[in-house]
């Protein structure tokens, strides 16, 4: 029997806003809830090492669903839906669980992914999760918008295996012959560590320098990609309210841009100012959480799917939401109650003392130090500094400001060392390197009246540069800063060389648009 589609009756729907009105359609589709079919039974068929359910991840919590929804319905033929936007993210332990998710352009009848240890060879079906997204129209010139978004768990996997997998639904099938092009693949990460590359960067959006950037990024052939936030720019204002201006559509045309990267390199994402949609509950995250398949082992996978943690070889990765501490942008600050920074407190602390992680890295949007255009945010700097010194975190990567900027390595807000391009810096005795991250292909901001760009082939030294922290009242509180050592007024992203060992080291540069390095450093742990 179809599912009948739910909608706000006209009188009610009226009244209530935008937010409140994706909780109601939320609560009526979360009546219709049915457990997803498990696969464990046949998880070790094949020799694949694979124990397969629903989708995971954030967006159900608890037990693994699939939301009965308007998806349950096709009226379309499947032989002519084509999936595409896929993007993979790890679980939360890499070496064993991979996430794979997709979008269909209309609703078909039961999506899932197979999955082999070779393309021509996608022994095992793992159904899929829908996750339906109902945008209401928010203007004349925007209709109401129905986006449907699959995910697949895959847990139980060998470290250290490349696997190939293909999606589809009723009426297309990835094993058919003639659609090669349909398969992707992936690689968990190792059982020990040994040397790896991942990259970085934020503020990416939809044009031909962001495409171009992840085209040079996949080159690196990165184990995994870490997104600071300001993923496709849907809502173009950022100040994360109802009046901003919005398009869900946009998010199509960005995962689709996306996927050549995304579809064999786990994209890694955190929220930025202008991933807060409004329009969607909880804390304007509930677009995020249709979107995404994260590991959910934050404060709250739900109210904050930016947040969370992963290690990768002797790397330990924390992602957080600077929304929840911003001064500049307080559309979301407090929203946790302070549930995030304890979370991080712990979570901090438990990577210190875990055996074999050399090295932590932390990543979310806004800038704890930069000189560009938004500056340095005094949120941060007075929730986490204090337990990124206390932890010892290695390296910290920001977005925000479209630019590249990288920082000496700082000590109680003083330089605590220089560190010139190609030098080494120890976190433990020298402080803690800020990279700003902020050319992944958005329109690009500048530095201010008289400060040069200074990188590796054209070093400007400044003794010290004007620039401003944003307070708790929101005044931009001017400062005169010693610490920013590298400036790029250009596309760019990191891409950081991790080396495990008895001389443990990341070696991380800055490369441009074109592939040119424009910055590199090293982080060593016991440097001399």
């Amino acid at each position: 029997m179809d599912t009948p589609k739910v909608g706000i009756p006209e009188p009610l729907a009226s009244r209530m806003s935008m937010p409140e009105q994706h909780a109601y359609l939320r609560s009526k589709l979360s009546r219709r809830r049915v457990l997803a079919r498990s696969f464990a039974a046949a998880g070790t068929a094949g020799g694949l090492g694979l124990l397969a359910g629903g989708s995971g991840g954030a967006y159900g919590g608890g037990p693994r669903v699939a939301v009965a929804s308007s998806a349950g319905r096709a009226r379309v033929d499947g032989a002519l839906v084509a999936p595409f936007g896929r993007h993979l993210a790890f679980g939360a332990d890499p070496r064993t669980q991979m996430r794979i998710s997709w979008q269909v352009p209309l609703a078909v009848r039961s999506p899932y992914v197979r999955v082999g240890p070779r393309p021509w060879e996608l022994s095992q079906k793992i159904e899929a999760e829908v996750r339906d997204l109902h945008t209401p129209s928010l203007s004349k010139k925007l209709p109401a918008v129905e986006q449907y978004y699959l995910h697949a768990a895959l847990d139980g996997l060998r470290p250290g295996t490349t696997y190939y997998y293909g999606v589809g639904h009723d009426g297309f099938d990835p094993a058919s012959p003639g659609r090669p092009a349909t398969i992707g693949s992936f690689r968990t990460a190792p059982e020990r560590p040994e040397t790896f590359v991942f990259t970085a960067f934020g503020d990416q959006g939809v044009g031909h320098h962001a495409l171009a950037v992840d085209q040079v990024l996949l080159g690196q052939n990165p184990s995994f990609h870490l997104h600071a936030g300001d993923l496709c720019y849907a809502d173009t204002t950022g100040h994360g309210k109802e009046s901003d201006t919005y398009d869900a559509r946009v998010w199509d045309t960005f995962l689709a841009q996306t996927e050549s990267v995304a579809k064999s390199v786990p994209w890694m994402v955190t929220t930025g100012n202008h991933d807060m949609e409004a329009w969607y509950s909880p804390n304007g995250y509930g677009g995020q959480a249709a979107r995404w398949s994260l590991p959910d082992n934050g404060f709250d996978p739900r109210e904050a799917p930016g947040v969370y943690s992963f290690t990768y070889g002797n790397v330990g990765v924390v992602a957080l939401d600077a929304n929840d501490v911003s001064y500049e942008i307080p559309a979301n600050r407090g929203y946790s109650g302070g549930r995030q920074t304890a979370w991080l407190d712990r979570r901090l602390g438990e990577l210190r003392a875990a055996e074999g992680i050399d090295f932590v890295v932390v990543f979310f949007h806004h800038c704890a130090y930069s000189t560009s255009t938004h500056a340095s945010d005094g949120g941060v700097r007075d929730a986490w500094l204090p337990l990124f010194a206390r932890h010892r975190v290695d390296l910290v990567i920001n977005g925000h400001n479209h630019v590249y900027e990288r920082t000496d390595a700082i000590k109680n807000g003083e330089v605590g060392r220089p560190v010139p391009v190609g030098a080494s810096t120890d976190p433990a005795r020298d402080g803690i390197v800020y990279v700003t991250a902020g050319g992944g292909g958005k329109d690009l901001y500048g530095f201010g009246p008289g400060v040069k760009d200074s990188h590796e082939g054209a070093v400007h030294d400044h003794d010290s540069v004007a620039t401003f922290r944003w307070t708790k009242s929101r005044h931009a509180a001017p400062e005169t800063v010693e610490w920013s050592r590298v400036r790029y007024t250009g596309f760019s992203f990191l891409a950081v060389e991790v080396t495990a060992g008895a001389r443990p080291r990341m070696s991380v540069s800055a490369l441009a648009g074109n592939g040119e390095r424009v910055d590199h450093f090293e982080v060593v742990r016991g440097a001399q």
